[in-house]
């Protein structure tokens, strides 16, 4: 076998044996190894990343939980508070209602409060006060007794409800921001159902007693808080604020997947908290939201906007008084009531989890549109319903079908979207105190629907009333074409950047988007 020669100085030729491939192959085999490792690093870090994240995002809306079950628990137990302190239909309403109206100055206060001790602490002094109020409630000798358990109630669920949004905004990776900062939604639609749930199981005891008891099982979430402070951090864009950065590197070090996005959004905070300071020596925030900029003024419209029009298309009326609403359509007896209630409760809750996975994916505008216009053709369809085919089986059936028809389709955009447009929209200056101002809008509305629900619909009947909020629907259809950006895909520092005249935004396809010069890549 002749074997090829190479000439090798000498002259003399030496056999050549081929082992650039065979190498080639060795490095490509240890290339490919390093990379396999880096990959698997990368994964485990990724997972890390997301369960952290998810379970911060899980105990801050815990208090959410709360306010879900008052809103739930409240709808039966006030038949049992009826007959055994034989309180009027003017104070039923009062009782109802009053909570959303106290929760505007626990929403007030929670922006300065989580401006000043942090968000990580706002929400245990949510949780203390919250289940202050619940152990008056269930004590309550009196109408004024447990008056005065549901103005502590409120101001507590007022502080969770405003800040577990912001939060979870300013933790999240910008990638899955909507997916998470949904929770605090989910919590208080699995608290209407623990509610619902509550009434159901309870009611077979004593007048005086079912009712306490139903109150008092709204303490046992808000004791979870205590543990939760001993995982979840604190937010990091609060952290610069304080001028923490190391601690706040530290968090972002646990919330982001990769060490140049953690240095990226870290150089953002920093630079929002810079012209946080400027601003603040210039005009304190109060000032600057009751005389704001063109720029702010658009942010107040939308989030304070959003907010309204998802209380006044009358889903507290819908949950609060579904018994009402489905006596009206013609079901009988306490039990069935309360039994036809845990359907709606199961409901909501179901299509909140649809919701959750589409938010980031489809975007916010989609889910609105599809939420709006939904709610809008259900309370139609139960106006109709309960004016001209009430009281037999089938106006029971499309009546029951509506309900859950109208809650299923707040809960796939308006319920959750809302607080996520309301986290993202403000910058970091603002965020707190302008979601405080929010939450106002948000309560107020609640509030005021759920103390006159029951004299309009004596008014101009249960039908009449629900022909009206299919109305307000139809109109928060058009203010979510003409005024609500998709916000989906973009940092919290980017998102300010759209209200921002010229330059910084463009106008396309009835949507604001970032201008080609600041349009964020998508990692």
């Amino acid at each position: 076998m002749h074997l090829p020669e190479v000439s090798n100085g000498g002259g003399s030729g030496f056999p050549v044996v081929s082992v650039g491939s065979k190498m080639n192959r060795y490095r490509r085999m240890d290339s490919d190894a390093d990379e396999s490792q880096t990959h698997l690093e990368a994964e485990a870090r990724n997972s890390r990343t997301r369960k952290y994240v998810m379970a911060c995002a899980f105990f801050a809306s815990l208090n959410n939980v709360l306010l879900g079950y008052d809103v739930g628990v409240m709808s039966g137990a006030v038949l049992f508070i009826q007959q055994d302190l034989k309180i009027t239909e003017v104070q039923t309403e009062v009782l109802i209602g009053s909570l959303s109206i106290i929760s505007l100055f626990g929403s007030l206060a929670g922006g300065r409060t989580s401006d000043s001790i942090g968000r990580k602490w706002t929400m245990a002094l949510a949780a203390l006060v919250f289940q202050t109020g619940a152990a008056v409630m269930a004590v309550a000798p009196s109408f004024e007794v447990l008056m005065i358990g549901r103005t502590f109630a409120g101001i507590g669920i007022g502080l969770g409800v405003m800040i577990a949004p912001v939060y979870i905004a300013e933790i999240s990776p910008t990638v899955a921001r909507g997916f998470f900062t949904s929770f605090p939604e989910i919590f208080i639609n699995l608290g209407i159902l623990l509610g619902y749930v509550s009434n159901y199981a309870f009611s077979g005891l004593s007048v005086h007693i079912s009712w306490r008891i139903m109150l008092a099982v709204g303490i046992l979430p808000s004791v979870f808080i205590g543990f939760a402070l001993c995982v979840i951090p604190e937010s990091p864009r609060w952290l610069v604020m304080k001028g923490r950065v190391d601690s706040a590197r530290e968090v972002l070090m646990k919330t982001n997947e990769r060490d140049d996005e953690v240095e990226e959004r870290l150089a953002e905070i920093q630079l929002a908290a810079a012209h946080t300071q400027g601003s603040d020596e210039e005009r304190p925030v109060w000032r600057e939201l009751l005389s704001p900029s063109p720029v702010v003024r658009k942010m107040l419209i939308v989030g304070f906007g959003i907010q309204c029009f998802q209380q006044i298309t009358g889903i507290d009326a819908t949950v609060y008084y579904s018994p009402e609403i489905l006596k009206e359509a013609g079901i009988q007896g306490e039990t069935k009531l309360l039994a036809a209630t845990v359907a709606v409760g199961v409901t909501k809750t179901v299509f909140i989890l649809f919701a959750t996975f589409l938010i980031d994916s489809l975007g916010r505008k989609p889910l609105l549109y599809v939420s709006t216009i939904g709610m809008t053709l259900c309370l139609f369809c139960l106006s109709f319903t309960l004016t001209f085919l009430g009281q037999g089986t089938l106006g029971i059936t499309l009546a029951l079908l509506f309900v859950c028809g109208n809650v299923a389709f707040f809960s796939i955009g308006m319920g959750p979207v809302c607080w996520v447009l309301t986290s993202e929209i403000f910058p970091l200056r603002l965020r707190a105190q302008a979601s405080a101002l929010g939450a106002v809008g948000n309560r107020v509305c609640s509030g005021l629907v759920a103390m006159s629900f029951l004299s309009v619909s004596r008014a101009i009947t249960v039908g009449g009333t629900f022909f009206v909020f299919s109305l307000v629907s139809a109109l928060s259809v058009i203010f979510v074409y003409v005024l609500v950006p998709e916000t989906s895909g973009k940092s919290l520092e980017q998102i300010e950047l759209m209200f921002q005249p010229q330059g910084g935004l463009e106008r396309k396809d009835g949507e604001v988007e970032l201008g080609d010069a600041e349009r964020l890549v998508r990692k």
